[in-house]
């Protein structure tokens, strides 16, 4: 008897926090340290627009010149990130993920963004399939 191939869904985070495009880049920098995460999605007018990480911010920081406060996230963020429905295979995003050197998949159902699967995620997830694999009875 096999077991069903995990999904996306059983592994990502639910919920993630996010920005407006209109918020400063001085702002996304300020919630990401403060919950520890290195990838933002970018909202505009509540829907998906795109998504920032924390090297871009950090890049946008450090440009000479440039206003923290000034500088918005739609300025920088990358439009058209990566989306997966949440019924996704698990393997497919991981290699697209792989592949395309991406840190994070956003996962949207219904055009709603329900969750973020990022590097992280995929490290606790290949740990979890391993010890189901080879731990337990």
């Amino acid at each position: 008897m096999s077991k069903e191939e995990p999904i996306i869904q059983k592994y990502m985070s639910c919920e993630p926090k996010t920005l407006e495009a209109g918020e400063s880049v001085e702002a996304a920098e300020a919630l990401m340290q403060k919950l520890k995460i290195r990838h933002l999605p970018v909202m505009k007018d509540g829907v998906l627009y795109g998504i920032v990480s924390d090297r871009d911010v950090k890049m946008a920081l450090g440009l000479v010149g440039s206003s923290p406060q000034l500088l918005k996230l739609a300025d920088i963020c990358h439009e058209k990130p990566y989306q997966v429905p949440p019924d996704a295979k698990l393997h497919e995003v991981l290699d697209e993920m792989a592949g395309q050197h991406y840190g994070s998949a956003l996962v949207v159902q219904n055009k709603k963004l329900v969750g973020i699967f990022t590097a992280i995620d995929a490290c606790r997830a290949f740990s979890k399939v391993l010890q189901q694999r080879f731990h337990e009875h």
